[in-house]
């Protein structure tokens, strides 16, 4: 049974890397990223707040009334995530921006743990977290640079990802920051939920609160955009012909959150973060070397594989040793 609970835990990470994958056809038929992302987060909210129902979980909310008012932005982090991966994919690959939202990840989870903010548990600096660290450093500069380096070795297929596939990789550190700001926002978002879930027990209703206010988050910004003219007009006809699998986005996303919610405690938070990590990197490399999800391909090169290591090598020493 333990050994289902961590292949479940990296199966959570897969879900990660093809959930930022599959974005990128939701992306094109609505033709604004920020409507991707709105509606990607209300069709998950919308199943969280059926499965809560369904399985009681949202019989007694009453302790939301209690939470501060930080409990109820954890959502905050769904949104810039998603709409991140949805921008920065078709410009640096699935390898590079899901080993830069690891790296965000790792940092950000070690900022926590060292500080004790959010209510986490204080972890003194040892030799692994500073090893671990100087790993995925390594790792990601690596990753970044040779993405820089080597040309795409397919062109994009047929009625993949519109322009945004053929825009080269952007230059310089933009990209790459936004990168690693989106991947910092997820364990941010995971202590100020577990700070929900002291006042609101339930798992499925925590979710719910959080994708709730993540889909009111990025419904607001659309609309602010949209009066602004700094996004084009959603489109929904074209919804019509995109691939069943563009739909999976919202699966992963509920999949995730549930998932973690439920393992972290049976199998422990550094198991899982360190898993769920590996998970992310692995289906992001096969992702780019065959070009899944209509994607371009891009070839796993030796400089890479270096990197993708330095990474996963790097995540396991900061949760493990």
């Amino acid at each position: 049974m333990y050994t289902l609970l961590l292949a479940a835990a990296t199966l959570l990470g897969c879900l990660l890397a093809v959930q930022a994958s599959v974005n990128q056809q939701l992306n094109k038929a609505v033709g604004t990223p920020y409507g991707a992302a709105t509606l990607q987060l209300a069709l998950a909210a919308g199943v969280l707040l059926l499965l809560g129902a369904g399985t009681g979980a949202l019989a007694d909310t009453s302790g939301v009334v209690d939470a501060r008012w930080w409990h109820l932005l954890g959502g905050l982090a769904s949104p810039f995530y998603i709409t991140s991966g949805i921008l920065l994919i078709p410009r640096l690959g699935a390898v590079t921006t899901v080993g830069l939202f690891v790296s965000g990840q790792m940092f950000a989870s070690l900022a926590l743990d060292l500080t004790g903010a959010l209510g986490v548990t204080l972890r003194p600096l040892s030799v692994g977290m500073v090893l671990g660290g100087l790993a995925v450093l390594g790792g990601i500069a690596t990753v970044v640079r040779a993405q820089h380096r080597a040309p795409q070795v397919a062109s994009v297929p047929a009625g993949a990802v519109g322009t945004l596939a053929r825009r080269p990789a952007g230059t310089g550190w933009g990209w790459p920051m936004l990168g690693l700001a989106a991947g910092a926002g997820l364990p941010v978002q995971g202590a100020v939920n577990a700070q929900l879930r002291g006042v609101v027990a339930e798992p499925l209703a925590v979710a719910s609160v959080s994708f709730t206010v993540a889909t009111l988050a990025i419904a607001v910004t659309l609309a602010v955009l949209l009066v602004a003219g700094g996004t084009p007009r959603p489109r929904l006809g074209p919804l019509r012909r995109m691939p069943w699998w563009g739909w999976l986005g919202a699966a992963c996303a509920v999949g995730y959150v549930t998932g973690t919610f439920l393992l972290i405690p049976v199998v422990g938070a550094a198991v899982t973060v360190a898993l769920t990590v590996a998970g992310q990197q692995l289906t992001s490399a096969a992702i780019d070397q065959y070009g899944l999800f209509r994607l371009p391909q891009r070839a796993l090169t030796r400089a890479r594989c270096s990197g993708l290591c330095l990474l996963v090598g790097g995540a396991l020493a900061i949760q493990l040793w």
